[in-house]
């Protein structure tokens, strides 16, 4: 993997770059950081899943993101559409977290307001690792109840998701590292909410049309957020960006 940005360089580790990064929370809340895949024309789903999108160079800088977050945050559809299970974490990955002072694995919070998402389903078959399932205060009851069997359950709203009720809540939990990985529709949630701290997006040399989303969708921000590029990696030919919103890269 070669570095084009900040400065040029032959041969890098780049999941060690990601692994590296200086990441802190903030006052009130833990460092948020989106890590997306997308095709060269914003496709971010091809046959409906962003696994066709990315290598192996993609797949790594995936795990070594993971490997230093407390939180993978994630949407019930792409639960569902990438067939989440817990998080696999290496030995060597769970021996530098516990050296960090954080768990072995990662956290899976799951937002849905709907609550529309199997208890048997693979994401919820360790009972030692209990996802979380962010909600809201007027979800359904009984898919509330057959939830709280296998999952710890948190309102972060009344009638819709709060996103920055959400995180102060994961911040008390003791997260300071929070990655969230789509879909676009809650992207597009924290985009509103203005706290996404960092962007990782690999574009794929692909051309793929189709109906797929871009990266965040939904209403727009009263203005948009400022990003500064931090650092461009490319291998194979696809580029893997990392941006900061621009007052935490002064």
């Amino acid at each position: 993997m070669r570095q084009l940005l900040p400065e040029p360089a032959g041969d890098v580790d780049g999941p060690e770059l990601y692994r590296t990064d200086r990441r802190a929370p903030l006052e009130r809340r833990p460092w948020l950081a989106v890590n997306m895949v997308q095709s060269a024309d914003g496709a971010t789903a091809l046959e409906g899943r962003s696994g066709g999108l990315g290598g192996p160079a993609d797949r790594a800088i995936f795990t070594a993101l993971r490997s230093i977050a407390d939180v993978i945050l994630v949407g019930a559809g792409t639960v569902r559409a990438e067939h989440y299970g817990p998080p696999r974490t290496s030995a060597r990955d769970q021996r530098l977290r516990l050296e960090r002072g954080q768990e072995p694995h990662p956290r899976i919070a799951v937002v849905s307001g709907r609550l529309d998402l199997d208890p048997g389903a693979r994401l919820f078959s360790d009972p030692a690792r209990r996802p979380l399932v962010l909600t809201i205060e007027k979800a359904d009851a009984e898919r509330r109840a057959r939830l709280a069997a296998v999952a710890d359950i948190i309102d972060a709203g009344d009638t819709t998701f709060d996103p920055l009720a959400a995180l102060a809540t994961l911040r008390e939990t003791g997260a300071g590292v929070v990655l969230c990985e789509g879909g676009p529709a809650l992207n597009g949630e924290l985009v509103n909410a203005g706290v996404i701290d960092e962007l990782c997006l690999t574009i794929a040399p692909l051309l793929v049309a189709g109906p797929s989303p871009r990266c965040a969708h939904g209403a727009e921000p009263p203005q948009p957020e400022g990003l500064v590029v931090s650092r461009v990696l490319e291998e194979d030919g696809s580029l893997f960006l990392r941006y900061l919103r621009r007052e935490l890269a002064q």
